[in-house]
């Protein structure tokens, strides 16, 4: 274990042109961007959330990345770090403190605005912040030492949030908006894990790497302590917090939370604790991506890239299905030999289902085919063609005649090679007048669509009636 003032940590301290003088200054900044309890952070952490909120929904990576530019959050959490690291129980609990209020105020809001939203869909940014691994374990551990070494040379001027606020937020408003999401959009645990272990990830890793920058660039040397005592109690006395300390017993351990090994190990069990579930998403990552490929090298062997239409992959834990739609046939051994590739290369069982789109050729004939046969028509007669040619003539006839003033005798039709003939028999005193022919001839041609129709009408008289004899009445009768 290295001392406190070791050569080591000097030449480090040298090696990346940290100057002494400013240390103090650089402490005093980072128990500022701790302090939650103020409008400008509150106002920093809303916003930053309700646009990484609203990015997650609308699936913009575009959106996500500009609530990350403005996002607060990294100053408490290099504050732990920084707290850590020079033993400060004051620090310490205020930057717990921080991170604790805006955590919650972060994830109620974005659950709110959720609520409000009329759709709540997860799209592929909300589930790509729900599977963690071990990748992004090392993301954040990168990315704090980034952030914490940027922190310790700036010294002031909003050095604490402006490198952290690229590249940290990136990993810890965003999963925080997940996890609004999954409450806002009625509790969703799946979601709700997965990304508050992406949180709960990157903060512990955040920590752990800034507690390694500020030990190694002396931040707890006791000459430093001392400057920065007097600066911390100017700065904390107004501080609630800082007074209701006084007032316990752990009044006298303000400027220490414990011995190095036992923070150290307290971190360590934090990320142990982190590493298995981390371990065993990256190595589902793992077995799905040899997988895929292993799939795309089989499907490849079954014919042309452009002969496959659509693919769809189904991972199992110890089955592979694999649904293609194809445009021409695949032979069945090759089907065959494609699942032993899988079975293969990854061991598990597979399944291969193919399914055939037809061509334009075969849907005309498969339409033929369905459509029933053509039933040969009877050969007509001369009785179905009377019958058929009568029971038109009949209705329009009746319906054109004026039966109540000439009666209709019979009618009969008949067809010539020039024409169709109607001949009608009516009885009357007198023959219908040409007029009313040519009208009835136009009227008949015109209902049965036939224009070639010729009407001859055949007129019989009436039969004389007999006259009855009328009995006179004598008058001298009458007049009685």
């Amino acid at each position: 274990m290295l001392s406190r003032s070791g050569p080591m940590r000097q030449r480090i301290e040298r090696l990346l042109e940290i100057d002494p003088s400013t240390k103090p200054a650089v402490y005093l900044q980072v128990l500022k961007a701790s302090e939650a309890l103020n409008l400008n952070y509150a106002l920093e952490l809303l916003l930053s959330a309700g646009i990484a909120t609203l990015g997650l929904v609308l699936n913009s990576p575009a959106v996500v990345i500009g609530a990350m530019l403005i996002s607060p959050l990294m100053g408490p959490i290099i504050a732990a770090g920084l707290a850590l690291a020079a033993a400060d129980l004051y620090l310490g609990l205020k930057s717990l403190v921080s991170i604790v209020l805006s955590t919650t105020a972060a994830i109620l809001f974005s659950a709110i605005l959720v609520w409000l939203l009329p759709f709540q869909s997860p799209t592929s940014e909300i589930m790509a912040r729900t599977k963690p691994n071990l990748l992004d374990l090392g993301i954040a551990l990168l990315s704090g030492l980034a952030g914490s070494i940027v922190v310790c040379r700036g010294g002031g001027g909003g050095g604490v949030t402006a490198l952290p606020g690229v590249s940290i937020a990136v990993a810890l408003m965003p999963p925080l908006c997940t996890i609004g999401f999954g409450v806002g959009s009625g509790i969703s645990w799946t979601i709700i894990s997965g990304a508050t272990l992406l949180y709960v990830t990157n903060l512990a890793a955040i920590i752990a790497s800034a507690f390694i920058v500020f030990y190694i660039v002396r931040m707890d040397a006791p000459d430093v302590r001392v400057k920065i005592g007097y600066s911390e109690l100017e700065h904390a006395s107004p501080d609630r917090l800082f007074r209701l300390l006084e007032k316990t017993r752990l009044g006298k351990a303000l400027g220490d939370i414990g011995r190095l090994r036992w923070r150290i190990l307290m971190l360590l069990i934090c990320l142990a604790i982190l590493f298995f579930p981390l371990r065993k998403s990256l190595y589902q990552l793992r077995d799905e991506t040899i997988s895929r490929t292993i799939v795309r090298e089989a499907v490849r062997s079954l014919g042309p890239a452009d002969a496959v239409l659509t693919q769809q992959l189904d991972l199992e834990p110890n089955r592979i299905v694999v649904y293609l739609t194809v445009a021409s046939t695949v032979p069945s051994d090759k089907i065959r030999a494609a699942e032993r590739m899988i079975i293969r290369g990854t061991g598990k069982e597979a399944t291969i289902r193919v399914r055939k789109v037809a061509s334009e050729e075969e849907l005309a004939l498969l339409r033929e085919r369905l459509q029933p046969p053509h039933a040969e028509p009877e050969p007509q007669t001369l009785e179905s063609m009377r019958a058929s040619a009568l029971g038109r003539l009949g209705p329009i006839l009746k319906e054109l005649w004026p039966s109540a003033t000439v009666p209709l005798l019979g009618y009969e039709i008949g067809f010539t090679p020039e024409d169709v003939v109607v001949r009608i028999r009516y009885q009357s005193l007198k023959p219908v007048d040409t007029t009313a022919q040519d009208v009835l001839n136009r009227l008949l041609a015109s209902r049965l669509q036939t224009p070639g129709l010729r009407l001859i009408l055949e007129q019989e008289r009436p039969s004389p009636a007999v006259k009855t004899r009328v009995k006179r009445v004598p008058k001298s009768h009458a007049a009685k």
